[in-house]
């Protein structure tokens, strides 16, 4: 049982009975003396999205440790100058944030929107509309939870596209909790635009996935990764993996590139986490 903090939204006690969970009312365990009685390698996170105090707290304990971090949420951390400074100077790595699923929304609208640019296609408008019955997307009801996963979302496809959308023409994010989806999610996309001779292109993707087992390989391959980079020795946010595995990383890539820098990661052809590949990134 670790510390709760600000990990569950109020209305979640008030929900369905058969939906609904009461928290535990053990006390709270010493997190940083279990992290080293059990010596781990690293802390995984994956507490709800909104969870800021909660996550922060873990982030502490792991530094506070002495291990990895893997950050699968949108509360922004290895993408934060302050906090990725933290584990450099701790000799520490650390990937994140907010980790995208194997094939789900956020991949399935980035290929989208690229295969738009690279086709000469211009993107004028887009939204993204995800609804699921799990707790997740329950939790995420309270919409003051979300800033940061709207943000993550939305700045994960927008990065990509040469001429950037206002926020009026660019909408991603949770839409609604259907009890009776279960642990299914639902994600329309929508895109609209002008290919040769302004003539009107107008593209809809229907994508159904069991939702909460989509980002177990991705979050075991962002394991392995952290791995090597203890058995290295490196230190601070892994710029390659971070990019490939996640929506909001330090810096972004176009997918193929991401792709390459963690092959080449992996091959440890890269000896310092923050030499850049000749390749151009997304500033």
């Amino acid at each position: 049982m670790g510390p709760i903090l600000d990990s569950i939204a109020p209305h979640m006690r008030d929900l369905p009975p058969e939906k609904s969970f009461l928290p535990a009312s053990r006390q709270p365990v010493d997190v940083v003396k279990l992290l080293r009685q059990s010596r781990a390698d690293m802390l995984v996170n994956f507490l709800p999205v909104g969870s800021q105090k909660a996550t922060e707290f873990y982030v502490q304990s792991a530094l506070t440790a002495g291990i990895g971090f893997i950050n699968c949420i949108p509360v922004f951390i290895a993408s934060d100058p302050n906090w990725a400074k933290k584990f450099t100077q701790s000799q520490l790595p650390i990937i994140g944030d907010d980790v995208k699923s194997q094939v789900g929304a956020t991949i399935t609208h980035r290929v989208l929107a690229q295969l738009f640019q690279d086709r000469g296609v211009i993107l004028d408008r887009t939204y993204q509309l995800n609804i699921g019955g799990n707790t997740d997307f329950s939790n995420m009801l309270d919409r003051s939870r979300l800033a940061s996963k709207k943000q993550s979302k939305t700045e994960a496809v927008r990065s990509l596209l040469k001429t950037k959308l206002t926020d009026s023409n660019i909408h991603i994010g949770p839409s609604d909790f259907v009890p009776w989806l279960n642990d299914q999610k639902v994600a329309y996309i929508r895109m609209e635009g002008r290919k040769f001779g302004d003539l009107p292109l107008v593209m809809e993707t229907r994508l159904q996935v069991e939702d909460s087992y989509n980002s177990a390989g991705v979050v075991v391959d962002m394991i392995r990764c952290l791995k090597l980079a203890l058995d290295r020795h490196l230190s601070g946010p892994l710029i390659g993996p971070s990019a490939y595995f996640c929506k909001h990383p330090p810096r972004q890539f176009f997918d193929e590139q991401a792709r390459q820098l963690v092959e080449e990661f992996t091959a440890g052809k890269t000896t310092k986490l923050h030499t850049a590949v000749s390749v151009n990134h997304l500033d």
